[in-house]
């Protein structure tokens, strides 16, 4: 019996949602499509009814990763005004829960230089949510100043939790973090 045109954009879905937590929790490389069928709880041979390439998966599933993130955003701006969004954001952006779990956290920390090795496959999805976030950060709606201002923040934010990671468990990462939890981001 086919399946309805519902239960296969389910799982479709499915499958997006397991590899966008494995592809941030393994990397690109680290991630077989046999493993994210299996996470979703399908078989492998299913694959290629919803995807045309491991390439394309991970294009969906970055993406989804940067909606996963932004939508948290927005919702905070909703409640709490800017401000405590991106208070909130660099908070949880910066958590220790953050670097121990990639998998649920952002695509550039997590894949992003695997996400470049890949001859620019990703790079419009990955280039759409920094602009997302960027957007978020610029609260001079788009003045080169304020641009540049938000796109060092975020990157600045990427790059100590790239740190805290590479450096392992202990007072260095701990240290590493801090660092920028009292430098105001």
């Amino acid at each position: 019996m086919r399946k309805s045109r519902e239960a296969a954009a389910q799982s479709r879905s499915r499958i997006v949602n397991a590899a966008s937590r494995m592809l941030r929790s393994r990397g690109v490389d680290g991630t077989s499509v046999a493993d994210v069928m299996q996470a979703a709880g399908m078989t492998h041979g299913g694959f290629y009814k919803h995807f045309a390439s491991k390439v394309e998966l991970s294009d969906l599933a970055a993406r989804a990763a940067f909606e996963e993130i932004v939508a948290r955003f927005d919702e905070r701006e909703k409640i709490e005004g800017l401000q405590a969004a991106q208070k909130a954001y660099c908070a949880e952006y910066l958590s220790l829960a953050h670097v121990e779990h990639p998998e649920l956290g952002c695509p550039v920390a997590a894949f992003g230089a695997d996400a470049g090795r890949l001859a620019g496959a990703l790079a419009p999805a990955f280039a759409e949510g920094a602009e997302r976030l960027i957007e978020r950060f610029d609260a001079t709606e788009g003045a080169a100043a304020g641009r540049a201002e938000a796109i060092r923040r975020l990157a600045s934010l990427i790059g100590a939790v790239v740190v805290a990671r590479a450096v392992g468990d202990g007072p260095l990462r701990e240290e590493i973090l801090a660092a920028f939890v009292s430098d105001g981001n």
